[in-house]
């Protein structure tokens, strides 16, 4: 049987970048698990696709273990050596992948070898997603699979790197790309034209207000790194040359939301400030305007659940308040599509995701191979009707 540690440098040998494909990479999957005596779904799309493996009885509710097959691009990035190459040195496991997040996929493609060859009474799942670093796209094309199953999960691991901290919630992301119109002119006749970069200076503007309403009405959560939901622009594209009046500019723009506001509510307040900006000009500029489009969206988390938090305890060993996550997870999507509570808890530091040189600790990992051990002990002796699915 291979070790975690075999598993990921196959896995890392994979260039699984966003968009890319996964497929090699489920093949080698799946050649590893169901010789064990899983069972295993996939998902397909294009060249990518979900797996949805399985040990244990089918007939009762079980745990899923959930982690993405996909990395960040390594271009324009200086790395000591060859990125999709396991490098061990110093106790450490370079590889691109190896924090975010395929060292927690090898442990957990191993925890499940391990459980096929345990009596179960609990199952236990593993969900590998593809495209989750551009939004968690690929995810969706597998939820409403397993919400149309007649047995939901007890509760969704997501791996993603936390330190092994447990940690019960995250913030939800929405993106969007704003077009603003104005009317073009020779710079020399400027108030015969509308400047399309002073619309999206003025709505910019209004996102500040936003943000600094925001910060005011609710008391901050103390277990984020920033406490209160957050609205940024990240790019702004407009004009063409200095002599004309620009017609159309561009931005992208986000909301990070906290799980106890409502985002809906956020965006509404944006277009209605959207649209005061220019109603003045609609009477000389009729073709003004101000379009918003929502380019992806997921939810935050929060889990409260108390025997979910009680097993991730337990299991993790984690002492002491969950944290929160700054940066977005699938679990928000499994938690609302499937109704089940997620908690997230992997190896290796966020620091080191998306970085040239990423690496998880030969350490880390070892203890996520003894986490995953206690989870497939208490799976064997059987949760039972004491972890009811809701509160």
């Amino acid at each position: 049987m291979p070790h975690t540690r075999t598993i990921l440098e196959r896995l890392i040998a994979f260039p699984t970048v966003s968009r890319s494909g996964n497929r090699a990479l489920v093949d080698y999957v799946r050649a590893l698990v169901e010789p064990a005596g899983a069972h295993v779904v996939t998902t397909d799309d294009g060249p990518d696709a979900n797996m949805w493996i399985s040990v244990g009885p089918h007939d009762v509710p079980g745990v899923v273990l959930s982690g993405h097959s996909d990395v960040v691009p390594v271009a324009g990035q200086h790395w000591r050596h060859d990125p999709f190459v396991l490098r061990a040195e110093d106790g450490r496991l370079y590889g691109r992948g190896t924090a975010d997040m395929k060292g927690f996929l090898a442990s957990a493609i191993h925890a499940v070898r391990i459980a096929a060859l345990r009596p179960l009474r609990t199952p236990l799942h593993l969900a590998i997603s593809f495209d989750e670093e551009i939004g968690c796209v690929g995810v969706r094309s597998l939820l409403p699979v397993l919400a149309a199953q007649p047995v939901r999960p007890l509760l969704v691991w997501i791996g993603e790197p936390t330190g092994l901290k447990l940690a019960s919630g995250h913030k939800g992301k929405s993106a969007y790309r704003v077009t603003f119109t104005g009317r073009a002119a020779h710079s020399a006749l400027t108030p015969q034209g509308l400047n399309a970069i002073y619309l999206a200076t003025d709505f910019i503007g209004a996102l500040r207000d936003v943000q600094n309403d925001l910060i005011a009405r609710a008391a901050p959560d103390p277990a984020y790194d920033v406490g209160y939901s957050t609205v940024h622009v990240g790019t702004i594209r407009g004009g063409e040359t200095l002599n004309i009046v620009p017609e159309t500019c561009t931005l992208e723009f986000e909301i990070r939301d906290l799980a106890i506001d409502d985002v809906a509510a956020i965006e509404a307040d944006i277009r209605s400030r959207a649209t005061a900006i220019v109603a003045p000009w609609r009477e000389r500029f009729p073709e003004c305007a101000i379009t918003i489009e929502t380019i992806n969206t997921y939810p935050g988390l929060d889990t409260r659940h108390p025997g979910a938090l009680a097993l991730a305890r337990a299991v993790s060993g984690h002492n002491g308040a969950e944290i929160k996550l700054a940066f977005g997870t699938e679990g928000g999507l499994f938690a609302r599509t499937l109704g089940v509570p997620a908690v997230i808890c992997g190896p290796g530091s966020m620091d080191q995701g998306h970085k040239p040189d990423e690496f998880v600790t030969e350490d880390q990992l070892a203890r996520c191979d003894a986490m995953l051990a206690r989870l497939i002990d208490r799976l064997e002796a059987g949760l039972g009707s004491a972890f009811p699915i809701q509160d």
